[in-house]
C-alpha cells in the first residue's frame, strides 16, 4: 500500500442476522446491551444471578472496548442453555497519523512478543488487505491495515463455547473475510 491511497470513509462487514448489534458510538449502548440480556434471559430458565453475571461481563467488555476505540459489539443470540454467549465480535479502530501505521509484518512481530506462547500470530491476506491475525483456543483477532496507512481496524472474536477450531470459528473467519472498505 502506498500513502497515495485515500483512507476509507467507512467499512462494511457481513454479520449474520441472528447476531445482535450494539452501536458503541452512542451513549445508548448500555440500553441496547440490556435489551439483549433481557431478551436472552426471557424464557431461558436462566437464574437472576446468571443473568446479572452475563450483564456484568458484557457491560465490562463493552466499557473496556469503548475506552479503546470500539465502534460496534455483535453478540450471537442463540445460546444452548441461556447461560453464555456462544460468540461475540468487538469492532475497534486504532487510527494513526497518515503514513505512521506500522507495516503488518512489523506489527505481527511486536504483537508476538507480547502474547503467550500458546497464541498463534501470523499475517493473512483478506479481501480488504493485509491483516495480523492472532488465534487462541477461544479467541480470533484480526488487525486489518486500513488503506492510506491511517491505522488498523480490529475485529476481536470471542468463541468461548465451541472454540476457534469449530464451525463457529469458521463463521467468524468468514465474517472477517467479508470486510470491505467504503
Amino acid at each position: 500500500m502506498t500513502t497515495a491511497e485515500a483512507p476509507p470513509s467507512d467499512y462494511r462487514l457481513l454479520v449474520p442476522r441472528d447476531w445482535f448489534r450494539v452501536d458503541l458510538t452512542h451513549e445508548r449502548w448500555r440500553r441496547q446491551l440490556k435489551t439483549f440480556v433481557d431478551k436472552q434471559s426471557t424464557g431461558s430458565g436462566a437464574s437472576a444471578e446468571t443473568t446479572r453475571r452475563i450483564w456484568t461481563a458484557l457491560r465490562n467488555a463493552a466499557e473496556s472496548g469503548v475506552a479503546q476505540g470500539a465502534l460496534e459489539f455483535f453478540l450471537k443470540t442463540e445460546s444452548p442453555d441461556g447461560a453464555a454467549v456462544p460468540a461475540s465480535l468487538l469492532v475497534s479502530m486504532a487510527p494513526s497519523p497518515r503514513g505512521l501505521a506500522p507495516r503488518t509484518g512489523d506489527f505481527a512481530r511486536a504483537l508476538a512478543r507480547r502474547v503467550d506462547a500458546s497464541t498463534t500470530v501470523d499475517v493473512v491476506e483478506l479481501p480488504a488487505g493485509e491483516a495480523v491475525r492472532t488465534l487462541t483456543e477461544t479467541a480470533m483477532d484480526f488487525h486489518v491495515r486500513m488503506p492510506g496507512e491511517v491505522g488498523y481496524l480490529h475485529l476481536a472474536f470471542s468463541i468461548p463455547l465451541s472454540g476457534t477450531d469449530s464451525l463457529m470459528g469458521n463463521l467468524c473467519d468468514a465474517i472477517a473475510h467479508s470486510l470491505r472498505w467504503v
